[in-house]
């Protein structure tokens, strides 16, 4: 059975990083599974001027954001885990309270339940109590969260490089290989 990994995209600012991780994993043994909220589509077009068709052709496998009852639903269904790279507090919100209307939050709910890593690029600030509260939550079930929050000891150069640090601390997290960032004393 391939490693599958799935991947989710929703309308946070800095969809930018869902497409790097998108393109990062065709370097990697993993099939990738993709959804995209409808806010992530215009966020698509929007801060990139691409058509998220394109996005879409990424990945070996793409569901509708509506359809629940899509493999991803299940957990029979067997993948390394899940990102949602972009996460909206209102994506946050859905899976802190188990509140699956919809194929992103449903899968990260089976994720849970399943006991696999579940990894939430959340892309919110400032943060108020509430927030605080919703990733508190996320994280008690078992969720771990990873803002894009960059680091400089690499020396970044470009904007790419910024991206591709946060896409390589994803990947550390999934113990996936890369070489997407010199590491601090190396």
């Amino acid at each position: 059975m391939p490693k599958r990994m799935i991947i989710a995209i929703t309308g946070a600012s800095g969809v930018i990083y869902g497409i790097h991780m998108l393109r990062a994993m065709r370097e990697t043994p993993y099939e990738t599974h993709l959804i995209i909220s409808e806010s992530g589509c215009r966020n698509i077009e929007i801060e990139t001027g691409m058509n998220p068709d394109e996005i879409k052709q990424m990945a070996d496998y793409n569901y509708s954001y509506v359809d629940v009852g899509a493999a991803l639903a299940s957990g029979s269904f067997i993948t390394e885990g899940m990102v949602v790279i972009p996460c909206t507090i209102k994506t946050l919100s859905g899976i802190a309270n188990s509140y699956s209307d919809n194929l992103i939050v449903r899968a990260a709910d089976v994720t849970l339940k399943e006991k696999r890593k579940l990894l939430l690029v959340v892309r919110e600030t400032p943060l108020h109590i509430g927030h605080l509260r919703l990733m508190t939550m996320a994280a008690e079930m078992g969720a771990h969260l990873l803002p894009p929050v960059p680091s400089f000891y690499h020396q970044p150069k470009t904007i790419e490089d910024i991206i591709n640090h946060t896409i390589g601390k994803i990947f550390d997290y999934f113990h996936v290989e890369h070489n997407l960032f010199k590491r601090w004393g190396s």
